[in-house]
Protein backbone atom coordinates (compact mmCIF):
# COMPACT_ATOMS: atom_id res chain seq x y z
CA UNK A 1 0.00 0.00 0.00
CA UNK A 2 1.49 3.52 -1.00
CA UNK A 3 2.20 5.96 1.62
CA UNK A 4 -0.77 8.57 2.54
CA UNK A 5 2.07 11.49 1.68
CA UNK A 6 1.80 9.37 -1.73
CA UNK A 7 -1.89 9.56 -2.58
CA UNK A 8 -4.02 11.93 -4.77
CA UNK A 9 -6.20 14.43 -2.38
CA UNK A 10 -8.68 12.75 -4.76
CA UNK A 11 -9.92 9.85 -5.41
CA UNK A 12 -10.65 8.39 -9.22
CA UNK A 13 -13.85 8.90 -10.51
CA UNK A 14 -15.10 4.70 -11.85
CA UNK A 15 -18.25 4.38 -13.61
CA UNK A 16 -19.80 2.62 -10.43
CA UNK A 17 -18.82 6.04 -8.22
CA UNK A 18 -19.85 8.72 -10.82
CA UNK A 19 -22.46 10.79 -9.29
CA UNK A 20 -25.14 11.86 -12.22
CA UNK A 21 -28.01 13.67 -10.30
CA UNK A 22 -27.10 16.17 -7.91
CA UNK A 23 -23.24 16.52 -9.22
CA UNK A 24 -23.09 20.24 -7.32
CA UNK A 25 -23.19 17.90 -3.72
CA UNK A 26 -20.47 15.15 -4.91
CA UNK A 27 -17.21 15.07 -3.85
CA UNK A 28 -14.23 12.59 -4.28
CA UNK A 29 -12.37 14.62 -1.55
CA UNK A 30 -10.20 12.08 0.23
CA UNK A 31 -10.19 13.58 3.55
CA UNK A 32 -13.52 14.05 3.25
CA UNK A 33 -14.39 10.62 2.69
CA UNK A 34 -12.21 9.18 5.82
CA UNK A 35 -14.40 11.75 8.00
CA UNK A 36 -17.38 10.44 6.83
CA UNK A 37 -16.43 6.96 7.32
CA UNK A 38 -14.66 7.91 11.09
CA UNK A 39 -17.26 9.44 12.17
CA UNK A 40 -19.97 7.28 12.12
CA UNK A 41 -20.36 4.12 13.91
CA UNK A 42 -22.62 2.13 11.81
CA UNK A 43 -22.59 1.17 7.88
CA UNK A 44 -25.00 -0.80 6.01
CA UNK A 45 -23.59 -3.66 3.87
CA UNK A 46 -25.45 -5.11 0.45
CA UNK A 47 -24.87 -7.66 -1.49
CA UNK A 48 -27.05 -10.54 -3.51
CA UNK A 49 -27.46 -13.57 -1.71
CA UNK A 50 -28.55 -16.56 -3.47
CA UNK A 51 -30.13 -14.27 -6.36
CA UNK A 52 -31.95 -11.67 -3.88
CA UNK A 53 -30.65 -8.53 -2.98
CA UNK A 54 -29.55 -8.70 0.59
CA UNK A 55 -28.38 -5.79 3.31
CA UNK A 56 -27.45 -5.65 7.05
CA UNK A 57 -26.50 -2.59 9.08
CA UNK A 58 -22.74 -3.71 11.30
CA UNK A 59 -20.36 -1.69 12.73
CA UNK A 60 -16.84 -0.53 10.71
CA UNK A 61 -13.51 1.26 11.75
CA UNK A 62 -11.30 2.52 9.19
CA UNK A 63 -7.31 1.48 8.29
CA UNK A 64 -5.89 4.07 6.03
CA UNK A 65 -7.07 3.21 2.62
CA UNK A 66 -9.30 0.25 4.05
CA UNK A 67 -12.86 -0.24 6.06
CA UNK A 68 -13.24 -2.98 8.04
CA UNK A 69 -15.98 -5.12 9.60
CA UNK A 70 -17.00 -8.06 11.93
CA UNK A 71 -19.82 -10.47 12.09
CA UNK A 72 -20.26 -14.13 12.78
CA UNK A 73 -18.59 -16.61 10.89
CA UNK A 74 -21.42 -18.35 9.86
CA UNK A 75 -23.30 -14.79 8.61
CA UNK A 76 -25.07 -15.56 5.42
CA UNK A 77 -23.74 -12.10 3.68
CA UNK A 78 -19.81 -12.05 4.91
CA UNK A 79 -20.10 -15.34 3.85
CA UNK A 80 -21.49 -14.47 0.03
CA UNK A 81 -18.65 -11.61 -0.24
CA UNK A 82 -15.60 -14.23 1.03
CA UNK A 83 -16.92 -16.61 -1.57
CA UNK A 84 -16.21 -13.30 -4.00
CA UNK A 85 -19.71 -11.68 -4.73
CA UNK A 86 -19.49 -7.88 -5.06
CA UNK A 87 -20.36 -5.72 -2.12
CA UNK A 88 -21.69 -1.58 -1.69
CA UNK A 89 -20.87 -0.06 2.03
CA UNK A 90 -23.13 2.97 2.53
CA UNK A 91 -22.79 5.25 5.50
CA UNK A 92 -24.73 8.52 6.22
CA UNK A 93 -24.92 11.29 8.66
CA UNK A 94 -28.64 13.19 9.10
CA UNK A 95 -26.95 16.73 9.78
CA UNK A 96 -30.28 18.50 9.77
CA UNK A 97 -34.06 18.66 7.96
CA UNK A 98 -34.53 21.08 5.08
CA UNK A 99 -37.72 23.11 5.24
CA UNK A 100 -39.12 24.52 2.34
CA UNK A 101 -42.17 26.61 1.42
CA UNK A 102 -43.05 23.79 -0.90
CA UNK A 103 -43.33 20.63 -0.14
CA UNK A 104 -41.17 19.35 -3.73
CA UNK A 105 -37.86 21.30 -2.20
CA UNK A 106 -37.79 19.77 1.12
CA UNK A 107 -34.99 17.82 2.08
CA UNK A 108 -32.36 17.27 3.98
CA UNK A 109 -28.68 18.13 5.16
CA UNK A 110 -26.48 15.06 5.14
CA UNK A 111 -23.33 13.50 4.45
CA UNK A 112 -23.00 10.22 3.06
CA UNK A 113 -20.07 7.94 1.37
CA UNK A 114 -20.76 4.98 -0.61
CA UNK A 115 -18.30 2.36 -1.21
CA UNK A 116 -18.00 -0.77 -3.94
CA UNK A 117 -15.60 -3.50 -4.14
CA UNK A 118 -14.30 -6.89 -3.04
CA UNK A 119 -13.95 -7.93 0.90
CA UNK A 120 -11.31 -9.59 1.81
CA UNK A 121 -10.82 -12.02 4.76
CA UNK A 122 -8.68 -11.49 7.65
CA UNK A 123 -7.13 -14.78 8.29
CA UNK A 124 -4.35 -14.11 10.71
CA UNK A 125 -4.83 -14.79 14.47
CA UNK A 126 -2.65 -11.91 15.76
CA UNK A 127 -4.11 -9.87 12.75
CA UNK A 128 -7.76 -10.47 14.15
CA UNK A 129 -6.86 -9.92 17.63
CA UNK A 130 -5.75 -6.25 16.16
CA UNK A 131 -8.65 -5.49 14.59
CA UNK A 132 -10.30 -6.47 17.48
CA UNK A 133 -8.55 -3.89 19.57
CA UNK A 134 -9.17 -1.00 16.76
CA UNK A 135 -12.65 -1.78 17.19
CA UNK A 136 -13.15 -1.25 20.81
CA UNK A 137 -10.59 1.29 20.57
CA UNK A 138 -13.09 3.19 18.22
CA UNK A 139 -16.05 2.39 20.64
CA UNK A 140 -14.02 3.97 23.67
CA UNK A 141 -10.52 5.09 23.39
CA UNK A 142 -8.23 3.32 26.12
CA UNK A 143 -11.32 0.48 26.32
CA UNK A 144 -8.74 -2.52 25.14
CA UNK A 145 -6.82 -2.48 28.12
CA UNK A 146 -9.73 -2.64 31.06
CA UNK A 147 -11.35 -5.61 29.78
CA UNK A 148 -11.22 -9.42 28.96
CA UNK A 149 -9.93 -10.02 25.50
CA UNK A 150 -10.89 -12.31 22.89
CA UNK A 151 -9.93 -16.09 23.32
CA UNK A 152 -9.19 -18.51 20.69
CA UNK A 153 -12.82 -19.78 20.17
CA UNK A 154 -14.17 -16.02 19.88
CA UNK A 155 -11.78 -15.82 17.34
CA UNK A 156 -12.79 -18.18 15.61
CA UNK A 157 -16.51 -17.66 15.31
CA UNK A 158 -15.59 -14.22 14.39
CA UNK A 159 -15.00 -13.11 10.47
CA UNK A 160 -13.31 -9.50 10.05
CA UNK A 161 -13.23 -8.57 6.34
CA UNK A 162 -11.88 -5.50 4.86
CA UNK A 163 -12.67 -3.14 1.64
CA UNK A 164 -10.23 -1.14 -0.07
CA UNK A 165 -11.42 2.66 -0.57
CA UNK A 166 -11.24 2.90 -4.07
CA UNK A 167 -14.50 3.04 -5.77
CA UNK A 168 -15.69 5.56 -3.70
CA UNK A 169 -17.55 9.02 -3.74
CA UNK A 170 -19.17 10.93 -1.35
CA UNK A 171 -22.53 13.73 -1.30
CA UNK A 172 -22.95 16.36 0.99
CA UNK A 173 -25.98 18.81 1.46
CA UNK A 174 -25.68 22.01 3.25
CA UNK A 175 -27.05 25.02 3.57
CA UNK A 176 -30.76 26.55 3.17
CA UNK A 177 -33.45 24.94 1.05
CA UNK A 178 -33.52 26.21 -2.46
CA UNK A 179 -36.93 27.50 -3.39
CA UNK A 180 -38.48 28.91 -6.55
CA UNK A 181 -38.28 32.46 -6.93
CA UNK A 182 -42.34 32.66 -6.90
CA UNK A 183 -42.28 30.62 -3.76
CA UNK A 184 -40.19 32.82 -1.48
CA UNK A 185 -43.03 35.33 -0.74
CA UNK A 186 -45.11 32.55 0.46
CA UNK A 187 -46.38 33.01 4.02
CA UNK A 188 -44.81 29.67 5.72
CA UNK A 189 -41.31 29.16 7.86
CA UNK A 190 -38.52 27.96 5.76
CA UNK A 191 -35.33 27.00 7.01
CA UNK A 192 -33.17 23.76 8.72
CA UNK A 193 -34.32 21.79 11.90
CA UNK A 194 -30.34 20.87 12.94
CA UNK A 195 -29.91 17.07 14.06
CA UNK A 196 -26.91 15.59 15.55
CA UNK A 197 -26.41 12.49 17.87
CA UNK A 198 -26.06 13.19 21.78
CA UNK A 199 -24.60 10.64 24.24
CA UNK A 200 -26.55 10.33 27.18
CA UNK A 201 -25.61 9.61 31.00
CA UNK A 202 -23.98 6.05 31.05
CA UNK A 203 -26.36 3.79 32.82
CA UNK A 204 -24.94 0.91 34.57
CA UNK A 205 -25.25 -2.93 34.04
CA UNK A 206 -27.91 -4.31 37.17
CA UNK A 207 -25.09 -6.95 37.53
CA UNK A 208 -22.43 -4.42 37.83
CA UNK A 209 -19.82 -4.99 40.44
CA UNK A 210 -20.54 -2.00 43.29
CA UNK A 211 -16.87 -1.33 43.31
CA UNK A 212 -17.43 -0.25 39.49
CA UNK A 213 -21.07 1.47 39.64
CA UNK A 214 -20.75 5.33 38.39
CA UNK A 215 -17.84 4.47 36.44
CA UNK A 216 -19.24 4.38 32.95
CA UNK A 217 -18.04 6.98 30.39
CA UNK A 218 -19.13 9.00 27.02
CA UNK A 219 -17.53 8.03 23.85
CA UNK A 220 -14.64 10.89 23.25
Amino acid sequence: MSDATDLSPQYDVHPATKIVRGTKRATYDRATVHGIIDDALICHVGTVVNGRPTMIPTAHWRVGERIYIHGATKNRILAAIADGADACLCITHLDGLVMARSAFHHSANYRSVVIYGKGTVVTDDADKMEHSRLFLEKLQPGRWDTIRQPNVQELKATMFMGFDLREVSAKVRTGDPVDDDEDYQLPVWAGVLPCQNVWGTPIDDTKIDPAFAGQGQKPA
